[in-house]
């Protein structure tokens, strides 16, 4: 939906299973409108849509694209952007590290962001910009040598000429975000600036880089890193770093005593991977690969640590657990210092599939609505929406 000063928001629809793209439209047909007749029956209901390769190809087959546009304006309803993270299965299946591949050492990887921006200038509507979101390079570990990071920048480059290519002929405003996420090539502000001066230094004055090549702000992921969202963002935008996205998210956070220890152990699943960061008294930060890595490690000093796993925006918490709403909150209080900055707001609490039952008593689209709701009530106490 639309907001004030031209802003969008959406919930990334990555939170429903489907790879092929009958799966894809099976979900925005059962559950988004189900969305949409609850929180904005009358009004054009944005889609933050998640598109695997396999269903980014069947789409762009110009007979089912077609359909899929008439479908869209006969439910009021748009995209705006796309999720272009995750390239294969993200559901029901062990996904963890792999969630990082093919990365942007792949021309797969670039292939495949290339078709989403194709089919993103057909979607979007007259006057609205578009945004793809990706992973940040790769997963550190990944990393052997310098030339993988070199062939990872120009790897982006070009996806960046493409997008310049694609904005030209369809007179869009098209960008690509980078997600800084823990553990991974880019995980933090000082981590992505570096990277965007470098970038920057291989192409020097060409307008394109901070035109078409920007940072999707992933709330979850820099509360885990335990930045301050003021800091960061002004950092970001004092470097002239594009704010492309931002994904209204929520991570799990606990001192870790053994009471928590034990409690977290109901948030280890077989699916994803949540790297978990402890920040001891003296500030030093601890980085563990996977919640059953912290839990196991010798370490038990009862300091606080912060795991990357979405959690609903608007439940509430029990101890032992807190929740990283308040990283979110600040971020929008700087939104809302900053209006012109990031047309684009994205709700992401993809494990829905792998939430403890208490997270999880109800139906999907009731904790859609419920995140809508709670999102909507914030933006608006700050001016950045309708009450």
């Amino acid at each position: 939906m639309e907001l004030k000063h031209g802003r969008h928001l959406a919930y990334c629809t990555n939170i429903h299973r489907g790879e092929s793209w009958e799966e894809t439209f099976d979900a925005l047909k059962n559950h988004a409108l189900a969305v949409r007749e609850r929180v904005c029956p009358h009004k054009p209901f944005a889609i933050g849509l998640r598109l695997s390769h396999e269903a980014a190809f069947e789409l762009a087959d110009p007979k089912r694209l077609s359909g899929f546009r008439r479908w869209l304006d006969d439910h009021a309803c748009y995209v705006y952007t796309i999720n272009g993270f995750p390239f294969g299965q993200f559901h029901g299946a062990r996904v963890k590290e792999m969630v990082y591949t093919p990365d942007w050492t792949s021309p797969k990887r670039l292939a495949y962001t290339n078709r989403l921006f194709d089919l993103l200038a057909e979607l979007l509507p007259a006057g609205v910009e578009g945004s793809v979101s990706t992973l940040p390079g790769t997963f550190k570990e990944f990393i052997q040598t310098d030339e993988q990071a070199r062939i990872i920048r120009e790897h982006l480059w070009r996806c960046v000429e493409h997008i310049s290519r694609v904005s030209a002929a369809s007179k869009r405003k098209l960008h690509l975000g980078l997600e800084p996420e823990p553990l991974c090539l880019l995980e933090n502000t000082s981590e992505t600036i570096s990277f965007f001066d470098q970038i920057r230094a291989e192409h020097k004055n060409d307008p394109r880089l901070d035109e078409h090549l920007g940072v999707n702000y992933d709330c979850c992921h820099f509360a885990v890193e335990f930045e301050e969202p003021q800091t960061s963002l002004n950092s970001l935008l004092a470097a002239g770093v594009k704010i492309s996205k931002i994904h209204l998210s929520s991570a799990l956070k606990t001192v870790a005593t053994a009471e928590a220890r034990d409690a977290l152990k109901q948030f280890v699943d077989s699916v994803y991977l949540h790297q978990v960061i402890k920040r001891g008294d003296n500030g030093k930060l601890t980085y563990y690969r996977d919640l059953p890595d912290a839990l196991t490690a010798a370490d038990t000093e009862p300091d606080e640590w912060r795991i990357h796993f979405h959690v609903p925006l608007h439940a509430p918490t029990s101890p032992p657990f807190k929740n990283t709403n308040g990283h979110l909150l600040g971020v929008l209080d700087w939104l809302a210092e900053h209006p012109e900055v990031c047309p684009h707001l994205e709700m992401e609490t993809y494990t829905w599939e792998v939430l403890p039952p208490e997270l999880k008593s109800r139906s999907v689209v009731e904790q859609l609505t419920a995140e809508y709701q709670w999102t909507l009530a914030r933006l608006a106490e700050r001016g950045l929406a309708n009450r």
